[in-house]
């Protein structure tokens, strides 16, 4: 099928609520894709960030594969063995909660803040702090905790939640009353435009909740599962959340969201509380855990870091050659080159030249590699980058 095929397709029959390339992508191994066409490109931003260990990875391809013969898909009133298997890989790796399985992102995070209104439900505090510019999924009350007024509109309000500036303890402190049962954070924002929090908000952020038996909540959604260097990005700060967030990587391309929360929280939610049809179907749980395995066997975390050096010093140097480019931030696989002009015309000509990244935020490229490519991939995609950069300065797109 030729793109101009799909495309007719798309305009008769598909909703058009996605800004989409005039591209269509039909294959995928490791860092690399394949249109319609034939062409082939370097991809630095997976699936948004979904594809951690690249396209096709063969442990998660033969791990559905696998699971697809077997069983597909099993209701949630029966025990569902890889579903349990996962809980325990996630639950390991990380503090030791309990998982609840669904979907997506928002779906995750629409659990968590569920669980803190339900958690916090006798002392009748139902408010949740959220930062400025994060993003939390499009479902009705995680689009109301993303701190991004333009998502909003359009959509009812759904009571309870304020914003507060990223960074700012004093403005979090001044935001919480006696009916706030949560604050909700990234550790760092993607959407947002790849914002880090520091070391010094995430203690304080811990010890405020601690004071206030508020339920401390990151949304790992896009910096769980390796993409920072560690297992979970709150591992770099040394804080723990009460409830954590997971979906995108976590089975490395299928559909799988998750929320973990301490046992003590997580009891909160007992039968008839909460669910989720497909919520930890096999086929996505192992999926999950090849993901797991993979990272492990190939000590990919360790790989994660290099690469994370690696970026980083090539976007310094792009930093400190192009007057344009007013930060470069990130950390692991996750990288946001800030520009002082609008980055989209950087992110087509990269397009063009075949090497897919993001723009975000207006003025953020972002670029969110697997945490497995390869060296000369990379820098072959971070050469058309800079060229990019160059011709931006020059005026010349």
């Amino acid at each position: 099928m030729h793109f101009d095929e799909v495309r007719r397709l798309f305009d008769k029959h598909v909703v058009a609520n996605y800004a989409r390339q005039a591209v269509a992508f039909v294959r995928g191994a490791g860092s690399y894709l394949w249109d319609t066409e034939g062409n082939r490109y370097i991809d630095l931003m997976p699936g948004w960030g979904t594809t951690l260990l690249g396209h096709c990875h063969p442990k998660v391809v033969t791990a559905v594969q696998r699971q697809a013969a077997m069983l597909l898909h099993v209701d949630n009133t029966f025990y569902i063995p890889p579903q349990g298997q996962l809980a325990q890989a996630v639950s390991e790796r990380s503090f030791g909660g309990k998982c609840f399985f669904c979907n997506s992102g928002a779906e995750a995070n629409e659990a968590a803040l569920k669980l803190a209104r339900i958690y916090a439900e006798e002392s009748g505090r139902y408010k949740v702090i959220s930062m400025l510019h994060s993003f939390h999924g499009r479902t009705m009350a995680a689009i109301r905790a993303t701190g991004q007024p333009a998502y909003h509109r359009g959509v009812p309000h759904v009571e309870g939640f304020c914003y507060v500036p990223m960074n700012d303890l004093d403005a979090v402190k001044e935001a919480v009353d006696d009916e706030t049962c949560a604050v909700i954070v990234e550790p760092i924002q993607g959407e947002g435009g790849v914002n880090i929090a520091t070391q010094e908000f995430m203690e304080g952020l811990r010890a405020l909740c601690d004071q206030k038996e508020m339920l401390l909540i990151f949304d790992e959604v896009q910096t769980g599962v390796g993409r920072t260097g560690d297992w979970f990005a709150y591992q770099n700060y040394g804080v723990t959340p009460d409830v954590m967030t997971l979906a995108k990587a976590l089975a490395s391309g299928v559909p799988i969201g998750a929320m973990v929360a301490r046992p003590e929280v997580a009891e909160r939610l007992v039968p008839g509380t909460h669910a989720s049809t497909f919520g930890g179907n096999p086929l996505a749980c192992a999926a999950g855990l090849a993901t797991f395995q993979a990272i492990e066997d190939e000590d990919l975390l360790s790989a994660c870091r290099r690469v994370g050096e690696h970026i980083h010093e090539r976007l310094t140097a792009m930093a400190g050659e192009f007057d344009i480019v007013r930060e470069v931030r990130g950390r692991g696989v996750m990288w946001g080159v800030d520009l002082t002009r609008p980055a989209g015309p950087v992110f087509q000509y990269c397009l063009e030249q075949r090497v897919r990244l993001n723009c975000t935020h207006t003025s953020v490229l972002r670029i969110l590699p697997a945490m497995n490519v390869p060296r000369d991939v990379l820098d072959v995609g971070l050469d058309v980058l800079r060229d990019g950069l160059a011709r931006a300065q020059a005026g010349d797109i």
